[in-house]
């Protein structure tokens, strides 16, 4: 006597409504998946979330920091890599000082003493960065976590509330971010954020990238074009100076592509105070038109980056400051063995007048995009 195969009623049910094909398909695409990722001090749990799309590119992101904590995307060959750095637990990102993969806020970057005034008030910050409050502690909170997938891909919707007086910031500051992976392979970043008090807000993301696979070398030889004609000039504690300066004629100049390193040891002054590039370019398009604002490609592996974002500016850091981090399955990250390229307002605006305003008053939203698509060539 023949058995009758173990047919699942979602699929009898497809079959019945001339629609198996379909539903079988969304039956077979792969649920986020969550897991513990580890404790916190105070003994709450954090959880590490794997997104995938239908190419088997894989995210993973945990709601400690609102954290990128691995990004496996193919080569020219189909080979899947990690190509962000990162720790293997929790313990590593808690006790990391690097900001790898994190959620930065209030204010990314840099904010010059460690002091703003607005609205006649001037808020004294915490000094992180030598003299300077540097990125804010965003990426040390745990964020509460939910899955908001759709037709267009797996997404999870991070939240923070940001009371009024942490880190001396002012204002009660609600932050969402939507980290969605698509199948076009792409990684979608969406910050919304209001207050109810005015206040100054700066959101990125510190993903350390090396399109080689983490931890593979470093990435001088890797190709990177900016879509800025200038960039923000630094003083010797890496605050710009208030001056918009053109690339032409400088190492600066990504206006075409070229090689990471090609120019990076150059004579140059303001490389030598970033110690390489350590700094914010201008983006030629119009703020709030998603646009393309760099493009990087590894030669090696044919992995090619494309970075579109609706803010102002872009900070390109070579990782210069990498010394010999115990990362990621063993991987060691030495000095350059990465490189950032943070979608952004300008450092230090709240202090700059003519940089674009990063002031959000009650009634307002902020709300900013990101995204980071992956193909090969």
């Amino acid at each position: 006597m023949l058995k009758r195969p173990n047919t699942s009623i979602a699929t009898l049910f497809c079959f019945f409504a001339i629609i198996s094909v379909p539903c079988l398909q969304a039956e077979a695409k792969s649920k986020m998946q969550k897991q513990l990722f580890g404790k916190t001090e105070d003994g709450q749990q954090a959880d590490l979330y794997t997104l995938t799309n239908k190419n088997g590119v894989e995210a993973q992101i945990t709601n400690y920091g609102g954290t990128v904590v691995s990004l496996k995307v193919p080569d020219r060959n189909g080979k899947l890599d990690d190509v962000v750095l990162g720790y293997d637990n929790l313990e590593g990102y808690a006790a990391g000082k690097a900001y790898i993969g994190a959620t930065v806020g209030r204010y990314a970057n840099r904010i010059a003493h460690a002091a703003f005034t607005l609205d006649g008030v001037t808020y004294a910050l915490a000094k992180n960065d030598g003299d300077n409050h540097l990125h804010g502690g965003f990426n040390k909170r745990l964020w509460t976590a939910k899955d908001v997938s759709g037709p267009a891909g797996q997404a999870l919707e991070l939240t923070y509330l940001s009371k009024d007086g942490e880190e001396s910031f002012p204002g009660n500051l609600s932050v969402k971010v939507v980290y969605a992976l698509t199948d076009k392979n792409e990684l979608k970043i969406d910050y919304t954020a209001t207050t109810d008090k005015d206040t100054v807000i700066n959101l990125t993301n510190h993903a350390y990238f090396n399109l080689a696979g983490q931890g593979n070398g470093d990435i001088l030889q890797q190709q990177l074009m900016i879509t800025a004609d200038r960039f923000t000039p630094v003083d010797a504690t890496s605050i710009p100076t208030g001056e918009i300066r053109s690339v032409k004629g400088t190492p600066f100049d990504f206006t075409t592509a070229a090689a990471i390193g090609a120019r990076i040891d150059q004579e140059d002054q303001q490389l030598k105070l970033g110690h390489g590039y350590d700094h914010n370019w201008v983006l030629s398009s119009e703020p709030r038109a998603l646009s393309l604002a760099a493009q990087a490609y590894d030669p090696l592996s044919g992995r090619m980056l494309e970075v579109l974002t609706t803010e102002p500016g872009i900070q390109f850091y070579t990782g210069n400051f990498l010394d010999g981090i115990q990362g990621r399955n063993g991987k060691v990250y030495n000095r350059r063995y990465a490189f950032c390229l943070e979608t952004q307002h300008f450092p230090d605006s709240p202090n700059h007048p003519n940089f674009p305003s990063t002031v959000l008053k009650p009634g307002q939203r902020f709300q900013s995009t990101t995204v980071y698509k992956f193909s090969t060539k």
